[in-house]
Order: C-alpha cells, then sequence, then structure tokens
C-alpha cells in the first residue's frame, strides 16, 4: 500500500453513504476531511490547515455546490483550493458548466475508484506544481527586490562619496549637499502635479532627480585652490575658471556613462544638473547661455534650491543671510533668474525649505522674526 502523503482532501457531500465510499477510497492514501452541507465545507475549507483539494458534490440542500464554489472563489483564503465536481448529473451541458465555472474536473456518479483515484492525484500535482512554482517567484521577487534595495544603497553612498570628494576641495559648504537634495526634493513634490510638469515629474523621475542632486557640483574638483578657497571676491579671469566647474562636472558624468554597459538613468540627470545649474531663465547664466524651458527641468529645480542655499550659508567672503531676505532675493529674480513656476512652489514651500536648512544648518540659523 501506498504511504499516506501529507495533502489533504475536503469531501462534500449530503450523502453519508457517498462520503463513505469516498472516503474509504481516498483515505489509505490521502488525508480526509468530510462535511455534509455547504456551510460546514466553507467552515472547513477557511480554517488551517487548508485542503489541497476539494471534492464537491453539485447537488446538496441548502446551498448547492455551484453556489458553494463561487464562495470559495471569493473569499482569497480559499480561491486557489482546486475543486473537482462530484454529481449524478452526467450531461454535456452540466459538465460544461462546471468547468466553465471554473472547476478543475469533473467526475460523475457512480464513481469508478481507478478514475477517481487518477485525476485525485493529477490534480494534487498540478496544485504542488504550481504552489512551488508560486513560492519559487516569490523567493524570486524578494531576492529581486533585496538586491535592487542594495544596489540603490549602493549608488546613494556612492553618490555621496564623489559629492563628498568635491567638498574637501570647498570645506565651507558643509551640509549644503544634505540641504540642496532636500530643497530639490521638495521643489519637485511641489511641481509635480503643475500642467507644464505633470509629464516630467513623476514619481520615478523625482527619486532619480533627488538622488543625483549632491552631484551637482562634482566639478569643483577642477578648479584650482588658490581660486576655490580664496577668501575674497574673484577676478574677473578667476570667475572665468570658477564657471568651468559646470562643464567640468558634466564632462566627468559623461565619462562615467560610457563606461557604463547600459545607459543609467541618474547619471543622465546628474550630468544635465551639473552642466546646466548655473543657467537663467532669462539667458543669462553659463555655461551654455541656455533660456526658459532649454533649460532641462532638473537643472531649473537644482538652480534655485542652489542660490537658495549660498545665500543662507556663510562663505569665506561673506556671512549667512536671514531667510527671510533670501526669500525676497529669489523673489527678485523670479522670471530672471528663476523659471516663475518653480518660485511660486518655493513660496509654497517656502517654511519646509527652512526646516531642511535648520535640521541641516552649519551653525546658528539667523531667521528674521
Amino acid at each position: 500500500m501506498a504511504e499516506l502523503t501529507h495533502q489533504t482532501i475536503l469531501i462534500v457531500d449530503d450523502s453519508p453513504e457517498n462520503l463513505t465510499i469516498l472516503s474509504g477510497l481516498l483515505q489509505p492514501l490521502y488525508r480526509v476531511r468530510a462535511a455534509t452541507s455547504g456551510q460546514k465545507a466553507l467552515r472547513i475549507a477557511g480554517t488551517a490547515p487548508r485542503p489541497d483539494l476539494i471534492l464537491l458534490d453539485v447537488m446538496m440542500p441548502g446551498m448547492d455546490g455551484y453556489q458553494v464554489f463561487e464562495r470559495l472563489r471569493a473569499d482569497p483564503l480559499t480561491r486557489d483550493i482546486p475543486v473537482i465536481f462530484v454529481t449524478a448529473m452526467d450531461s454535456t451541458e452540466a459538465e460544461m458548466h462546471g468547468l466553465e465555472a471554473g472547476a478543475v474536473d469533473y467526475i460523475t456518479k457512480p464513481i469508478v475508484p481507478p478514475i477517481v483515484l487518477a485525476r485525485v492525484h493529477t490534480q494534487l500535482e498540478l496544485k504542488e506544481a504550481r504552489d512551488w512554482l508560486r513560492d519559487q517567484n516569490s523567493y524570486l521577487e524578494a531576492e529581486v527586490t533585496k538586491r535592487m534595495a542594495e544596489n540603490e544603497l549602493i549608488q546613494e553612498v556612492s553618490i555621496r562619496a564623489l559629492a563628498h570628494l568635491a567638498e574637501t576641495r570647498d570645506p565651507e559648504t558643509g551640509n549644503h549637499i544634505l540641504r540642496t537634495q532636500g530643497y530639490v526634493h521638495q521643489l519637485a513634490l511641489g511641481l509635480r502635479t503643475h500642467p507644464r510638469f505633470a509629464s516630467t515629474l513623476n514619481e520615478r523621475y523625482i527619486k532619480l532627480l533627488t538622488r543625483s542632486a549632491p552631484l551637482h557640483d562634482i566639478g569643483k574638483v577642477g578648479v584650482p585652490d588658490s581660486i576655490l578657497r580664496k577668501p575674497g571676491q574673484l577676478t574677473a579671469e578667476e570667475w572665468e575658471i570658477m564657471k568651468t566647474h559646470a562643464r567640468l562636472g558634466s564632462e566627468a558624468i559623461e565619462l562615467a556613462e560610457r563606461d557604463a554597459v547600459e545607459p543609467v538613468d541618474f547619471l543622465a540627470l546628474a550630468k544635465e544638473i551639473a552642466r546646466w545649474h548655473h543657467e537663467k531663465w532669462d539667458g543669462s547664466g553659463y555655461p551654455d547661455g541656455l533660456a526658459g524651458d532649454a533649460i532641462p527641468v532638473s537643472a531649473r529645480i537644482m538652480a534655485l534650491a542652489d542660490v537658495f542655499d549660498a545665500l543662507i550659508s556663510q562663505r569665506v567672503y561673506k556671512p549667512p543671510m536671514p531667510y527671510e531676505q533670501a526669500r525676497e532675493i529669489i523673489a527678485a529674480g523670479q522670471g530672471r533668474h528663476f523659471d516663475p513656476d518653480m518660485v511660486d512652489a518655493f513660496f509654497a514651500r517656502f517654511g519646509v525649505f527652512c526646516d531642511i536648512a535648520d535640521c541641516h544648518r552649519d551653525g546658528p540659523p539667523e531667521r528674521t522674526p
């Protein structure tokens, strides 16, 4: 005799005689549970351990087999349990109705034991295969999620490391990259429903933009210390050299892009930000003199964030500016230095900008009453 398996079969039939026959046939091979009504069958099926297969009589008083089946399919706990209809109705129409309802098989009475055993065995094997495949898919999905999270963490750490490398050349910026990253995120969130930006600022774009923001000044590693750390105003010649950091940064990121086996989305945004975050809405910025919508959205957002932080931060050549005064300067640049709609978004979230600045401040903030 074959060894008893771990699989459980629920037999549902209002006739004790039929239950006895099916139980006697299946018990040597499987764990068998029995129900004499649809309500009892639903209770058994909904409690652990749930059956691996249900043999369901169609013609039952009260709740017939089709109604029981509908209830089973409506419950997330039981919807995946395979069901074989067992009935004395041997018409093709009845069999088609059962199969169309979603049953995996259809057995007519009086039962033929070898046929019942073969069909039960087949359906249990199929269920076992489906369960294994589902478990494998769940495992693979979990592994993919884990790997993606690890890759994103490595990516973020690498970006921060590169950004901090640039800051070692310009130590007075302190927590500049953390603040500007927060500003960029808030501006993007404030603009995502705006008709001009809704098609661009989706969730993924905002995530990549925020991640890329710390690389905006990576090109400063190519500026001589005598200029970068000069404790006073730059000469015209020195300023021209300082401005090259935008081009140097974008070129460095482009070289990294070329080394990648396939396109890396956040590098594309980082390159935009590095090259064009000093462009101005009216076309008077650098390095390419872009104007208006010709300036990428990413760079326009970064421009406002960068200027606000520069205004409120201490530099070797100036003290930090009070938040409200910085707000007035941003307002004065609306439509000239900055995209007008982005300035409106900045006004709407000004309090959040101040909170970010307080959270990552280099020294005591200077907020006006």
